[in-house]
C-alpha cells in the first residue's frame, strides 16, 4: 500500500492592494478605507488640489470634497470612471464605491469583490 503525504500548497506572495496595504492606507486616512478616504489619499500622495484632482475626475470640485468627506456617495458606474481616469483597478474602486454604500446603511459588513 502507497501513501503519500500531502503536500503544502506553494505560499501565495501577497498581491498588490493586499491587506497590508489597506491597514496603511487605514492609518493613514483615520479610518476604514473607503472611496472617499482613497480619493483624498491618491491626491495628498500626488500633492495635487482638489481643483486639479476633480478635473482629472471630470467632476467639479465641490462634488469630490462631498465624496472625500463623506457627504456623497459613488455610483459603481462613475467608480469605474475614477478608476479608469486614475489608472488603477476598476475592481478597487467598485469596491470601495460598495463598502461605502453598506458603511453608509449602518451594516458593519466588510466587502471584498473577486475580479
Amino acid at each position: 500500500m502507497n501513501i503519500k503525504k500531502k503536500q503544502k500548497p506553494p505560499a501565495r506572495k501577497k498581491a498588490p492592494g493586499s491587506k497590508d496595504s489597506e491597514v496603511i492606507l487605514q492609518r493613514l486616512t483615520g479610518g476604514p478605507l473607503n472611496i472617499g478616504r482613497a480619493l483624498a489619499a491618491l491626491r495628498l500622495s500626488d500633492e495635487i488640489s482638489q481643483a486639479e484632482f476633480a478635473r482629472v475626475l471630470s467632476i467639479p470640485r465641490q462634488h469630490l470634497n462631498d465624496i472625500e468627506k463623506g457627504r456623497r456617495s459613488v455610483s459603481l458606474l462613475k467608480a469605474v470612471a475614477f478608476a479608469r481616469a486614475l489608472g488603477q483597478p476598476e475592481v478597487v474602486f467598485i469596491q470601495l464605491a460598495l463598502q461605502t454604500l453598506v458603511d453608509e446603511s449602518g451594516l458593519r459588513v466588510q466587502v471584498r469583490v473577486a475580479s
